[in-house]
Formats: structure tokens, C-alpha cells, sequence
């Protein structure tokens, strides 16, 4: 009999001590953010959407390289020698033409991997943390500031130049006549 009265109390009293963490809770004002129209404050290092300065980037290609995932895809073409690409915001010379830059959101794992390694700090992490898409194509980003008609014209200079500089090559190496001195 003892004991039946034992478990009852035992049960009373931890009912007792739950509904008392409730109601200490229950009084207080709720933190519940409403999110759409009120954000959280992330912490300072949140790794969050990248994002690329074109005006900085020179093609060098170290944040594709560094990246575990391969979600950055990098094309570039050589700048003529009377083309003036200018420089970046550190006095940095440009020498390529930057034809692709894209990222592949739907691959990235945000480890911040490509981040470091950029020479002229022109890939970050942005502070923007929403960009749910409906289609996973749309998580394609180009940061190319080029057309793609400007893109086919620096390829095509590239290209010309590149013939004529082998042109003039074949002709300095080719063999000169002898020349006939008569005696």
C-alpha cells in the first residue's frame, strides 16, 4: 500500500515540476520572430551567398580551383597588347579578358573555400541568406559583364592576333635566299 501511494506522489510530483517550467514560460514574452517581415541578426562570419566584383576579378582562376565542389566555371581570353582592360581597385594591371564566370548555386556547399585564395578579393560572401528558386537552373549565376557579342569579338581578336603573331614567326624563320655576287 505504501508503495502504491509512493508512485502517485512520484507521478504528481513530476507533473508538478513539468507544468511549473510551463508556466514560468507561459507569462513571458514570446521571442517568435516574424520572419518575413522581421530577419534574424546573423553572426558576423555567416557564410551566405557569393558574390563576385567584375571590376576586381582578373581571371586567375584560384577560386575555381579551390572550390571541393567544382561549382565555378572560369573562362578567359588574352587582352591584345592595345587593349586597356584597367586595373583593379588594389592597382592591380588586368591582362584577360573575363568570358565566363559562373556559379552553380545548386552545387555550392558555402564553405568559403573560394574566398581565400583571390588575390584581388573580388569574391565574397554577401550578407543575403534567402534565394530559393523554383527551377534549379535558376540557381545558375553569370557575373560576366561582357555581351556575348563582345565575347565572340575578344575571342576573334585573340584569334587574328594570334595568327598574325605565328605568320610573322614563319616568315622570320624562314630561310633567306641566297643572294648572287658576281665576281
Amino acid at each position: 500500500m505504501r508503495e502504491y501511494f509512493s508512485n502517485i506522489w512520484s507521478g504528481l510530483f513530476t507533473v508538478l515540476v513539468g507544468m511549473k517550467i510551463t508556466f514560468k514560460h507561459l507569462f513571458e514574452p514570446s521571442v517568435t520572430i516574424q520572419y518575413p517581415d522581421e530577419k534574424p541578426k546573423l553572426p558576423e562570419r555567416a557564410r551566405n551567398r557569393l558574390y563576385v566584383n567584375m571590376d576586381d576579378c582578373i581571371g586567375c582562376d584560384q577560386c575555381s580551383r579551390a572550390c571541393p565542389v567544382s561549382c565555378i566555371e572560369i573562362e578567359t581570353v588574352k587582352a591584345l597588347p592595345t587593349d586597356d582592360l584597367g586595373k583593379t581597385s588594389q592597382g592591380k594591371k588586368k591582362a584577360l579578358w573575363v568570358t565566363k564566370f559562373n556559379i552553380d548555386f545548386a552545387k555550392c556547399c558555402y564553405c568559403q573555400l573560394c574566398v581565400f585564395p583571390c588575390p584581388t578579393e573580388c569574391i565574397y560572401m554577401t550578407e543575403t541568406y534567402e534565394f530559393s528558386e523554383y527551377q534549379r537552373d535558376s540557381l545558375n549565376y553569370s557575373f560576366v559583364t561582357l555581351t556575348p557579342s563582345e565575347i565572340e569579338e575578344k575571342k576573334d581578336n585573340f584569334a587574328k592576333f594570334e595568327a598574325e603573331k605565328a605568320a610573322q614567326k614563319a616568315a622570320a624563320a624562314a630561310p633567306k635566299p641566297a643572294q648572287k655576287t658576281d665576281e
